[in-house]
C-alpha cells in the first residue's frame, strides 16, 4: 500500500516536471494560438475571400455542393445541403472539402510568409554578428610586451 502511494507520488512528480518543461508549455501556447488563428482564417475565407469568388462565378458557393448517396425517402429532391441533412439523407459534401482545402492553402501561405520574415530577421542578426577584425600589428606588439613584463616579475 505504501509502495503504491510512493510510486504514484513519484509518477505525479515526474509528470509535473515533464509538463512544466519549456517545450511542452510552448507547444500548449502554440495550440491555443493555432486554434484562435484557425477561426481568423475561417472568417477570412468565408467572409472575405469566398464572397468575391462567388460574385465572380455568378453566385457559386462551394459549401453548398454535395452529392446524395442515399435519399431519406424515395423520390426526395434536395435543393440545399441543409435540406438534405435535415431530411436525413446520406451525402458527400465535396464543396465543404473544397472550402477546407482553400482554408489550408491560405494558412500554409500565411505561415510561409511568417517563417520567411522570421528567417529574414535572423539573417540580419547573423549579418550583424560579424567577427571582429584581427588585432593590428601595434596591438599584437603591445600584447607581447605586456606578456613579457608579466613574466619578468
Amino acid at each position: 500500500m505504501a509502495f503504491e502511494k510512493e510510486a504514484r507520488g513519484a509518477m505525479l512528480k515526474e509528470f509535473r516536471e515533464f509538463a512544466m518543461r519549456g517545450n511542452v508549455l510552448d507547444l500548449a501556447f502554440g495550440v491555443i494560438i493555432g486554434a484562435a488563428f484557425t477561426s481568423i482564417v475561417n472568417s477570412l475565407v468565408n467572409d472575405i475571400i469566398m464572397p468575391p469568388i462567388g460574385f465572380i462565378t455568378g453566385g457559386l458557393d462551394f459549401s453548398s455542393f454535395f452529392v446524395v448517396i442515399k435519399r431519406a425517402h424515395e423520390g426526395d429532391v434536395y435543393n440545399s445541403l441543409k435540406a438534405a441533412k435535415d431530411a436525413g439523407a446520406v451525402t458527400i459534401n465535396y464543396g465543404v472539402f473544397v472550402n477546407a482545402v482553400i482554408n489550408f492553402l491560405i494558412v500554409a501561405f500565411v505561415l510561409f510568409m511568417v517563417v520567411k520574415q522570421i528567417n529574414r530577421f535572423k539573417r540580419k542578426e547573423e549579418a550583424g554578428e560579424v567577427a571582429p577584425p584581427p588585432p593590428s600589428r601595434s596591438e599584437v606588439l603591445l600584447a607581447e610586451i605586456r606578456d613579457e613584463l608579466k613574466k619578468a616579475r
